[in-house]
């Protein structure tokens, strides 16, 4: 679990990721683009939309080049930070919420893609969720690896993504934000709502930084020390603050519709698969974590 490879070793695979996600990146770009200058597509969230899916697909054919699906592991905190970017080239809206949002969402995936590089393993090593979809259901399992490993999590995201995407669509005037009380009030919230976003991968970042640092030093051992000791999953709690943050982001501005379902999405995900694989997992491989898990509430 631990990060086992050395500089050396690590940078031409490094390499060789950053390469295939390039031309992920080309494709769902160029895909963008013949899309939007066909007068018959009207909304360029479609487009996006169908940039990701293909982009996606692309990874998920060299995953299956690699035969590892954790090709696509990184695709997760790479592509929100950096659709958000290209989209406030796009639509040439640099308003204050954009800002914010720029910043948060850049300082979230550099959180998680550093987690992924500190435990990244080397192209010849598969997270253990995939191998065990893999061992158990053989004869399915490029269904399962397609549609369930990279398409769901890739929709699940763009859904929590865009609210963030509506941001730039609400004007948003500097010079009235004190004016009165409704922009008070308005500003007040989408700054609660950024300080949400910015604490939500401080949190991880804290978690990860604990979590290695006593599996180094206790190998085996149920961690329960500083955020694992309130919480048996703080990084997961991070996460699913971060896009509640979003919407927090977007509510500022829209109020309460149905842009809230990304998030609850999110929750859904991680509270029905993310969390109970883990758990799962942890209660097989370390005998002291039934107590552990009796002694600490899940999230908070």
């Amino acid at each position: 679990e631990i990060y086992t490879l050395s500089l050396h070793d690590a940078l031409p695979i490094l390499a060789l990721i950053a390469a295939i996600y390039t031309l992920a990146g080309v494709a769902g770009w160029l895909l963008f683009n013949a899309l939007t200058s066909n007068p018959l597509t009207t909304d360029p969230l479609i487009a996006l939309l169908c940039a990701d899916v293909l982009a996606t697909v692309v990874v998920w054919a060299f995953g299956l080049l690699y035969e590892n699906v954790s090709v696509y592991d990184p695709y997760w905190s790479v592509f929100p930070p950096v659709a958000y970017l290209l989209w406030a080239f796009y639509t040439g809206v640099w308003s204050l919420p954009v800002g914010l949002l720029l910043i948060a969402s850049c300082y979230w995936g550099w959180r998680l893609t550093r987690n992924w590089m500190i435990t990244f393993k080397g192209i010849g090593h598969e997270d253990w969720r995939y191998t065990k979809y893999r061992s158990q259901h053989p004869l399915v399992f490029h269904t399962i690896n397609l549609f369930g490993l990279n398409m769901m999590p890739t929709l699940i995201v763009f859904a929590a993504m865009l609210p963030g995407l509506k941001l730039f669509e609400r004007p948003f005037d500097m010079n009235t934000l004190f004016v009165n009380d409704g922009h008070l009030f308005t500003t007040i919230l989408l700054c609660l709502a950024f300080l949400t976003c910015l604490v939500a991968p401080t949190i991880q970042l804290i978690a990860d930084k604990q979590s290695h640092d006593f599996r180094a030093a206790n190998p085996g051992k149920v961690c329960n020390v500083g955020l694992w000791k309130h919480g048996r999953h703080p990084n997961y709690f991070g996460e699913i603050l971060f896009w509640w943050g979003i919407w927090m982001m977007y509510s500022a501005l829209y109020g309460f519709d149905w842009y809230i379902c990304g998030a609850i999405a999110m929750t859904a995900l991680f509270l029905g698969i993310s969390i109970p694989l883990m758990e799962q997992r942890q209660l097989a491989n370390k005998p002291g974590y039934a107590e552990y898990r009796k002694q600490t509430r899940m999230l908070i």
